[in-house]
């Protein structure tokens, strides 16, 4: 008598960075959120790629909005998933950025599968080496406990730091007032923010490229001290000012020449403006 195990299927959403070529490797299932562009919608990742948005948005005449993936598309996923009795692991961006993991959480309170939903508590790459450690170990046939073990550690080690090169969009959007968007445009401030627990907070304000580049350069030094470097993602929103000489040292002075590089998820850079990155990294 043949035993079935159960497989564990990884689910996550369009803004983890992860290529395609990963995403079929590993046998991940990406549900796009939907983005808004005067009037117009599209399926992120799927009929509008992030460089495509990023020509869109400085031409479109207001600011983009985006929407968390439906409830049924996420239940009609999981039952199709489960229906054999397989184990459904989902991974999402931060409920800070977005009501993606709770759109998951009533998809799987009414799913036929049984379904654990986890809050990355980041995005871009910082949520998708999360999702790629969980698929892998999916692959490998560990159970779904082992995963959700596994993918906390990684979560606890994991930092991620936004860097800002203009301020329009998130006075826009209403991050920030028009008076200190205009403060910091005249003093051409940079701010660095970083993700904690799913909160955006100030780390920095600095006044150029450079300030910013030796700041990170700083802080990566620091973070990683005496750990062993598992993964770093860097994306951007047209910004080579700020990637070219932090690709140069990931690849020539930290040795590390596996960057995960890519540009940014439409979602994040509509709040950040064109200009941007965002730098993940996790040692342990």
């Amino acid at each position: 008598m043949s035993i079935i195990m159960k497989r564990v299927h990884v689910v996550t959403d369009s803004t983890s960075g992860i290529s395609q070529q990963d995403i079929e490797k590993y046998g991940i299932h990406v549900v796009p959120l939907t983005i808004f562009i005067d009037g117009e919608s599209f399926q992120d990742g799927e009929n509008l790629t992030p460089s495509q948005f990023l020509d869109k948005m400085t031409q479109s005449k207001a600011l983009p909005k985006s929407s968390q993936p439906p409830m049924g598309v996420f239940e009609a996923l999981f039952n199709e998933l489960g229906k054999d009795g397989d184990d459904v692991l989902v991974l999402t961006l931060t409920h800070t950025l977005s009501g993606t993991v709770r759109s998951a959480e009533s998809a799987a309170q009414s799913s036929i599968a049984n379904v654990k939903v986890m809050d990355s508590q980041f995005t871009s790459w910082a949520l998708g080496f999360q999702v790629l450690e969980a698929a892998k170990m999916a692959q490998q046939g560990n159970s779904l406990d082992e995963i959700i073990a596994r993918v906390e550690t990684v979560r606890d080690n994991m930092k991620l730091y936004l860097v800002v090169d203009t301020l329009e969009n998130l006075i826009k959007g209403g991050r920030i007032g028009k008076g200190m968007g205009m403060v910091g445009a005249l003093l051409n401030i940079k701010p660095v923010a970083t993700l904690h627990e799913g909160a955006l907070t100030n780390f920095a304000k600095v006044r150029s490229h450079k300030q910013v580049v030796k700041l990170l350069k700083k802080q990566f030094l620091e973070d990683t001290a005496g750990k062993t470097i598992k993964g770093i993602g860097l994306e951007h929103a047209n910004s080579p000012i700020l990637t070219e000489p932090l690709l140069d040292f990931f690849k020539n002075e930290v040795g590390f020449d596996d960057v995960h590089f890519n540009v940014t998820s439409p979602i994040i850079s509509t709040h950040t403006g064109v200009g941007a990155i965002g730098l993940s990294y996790y040692a342990e």
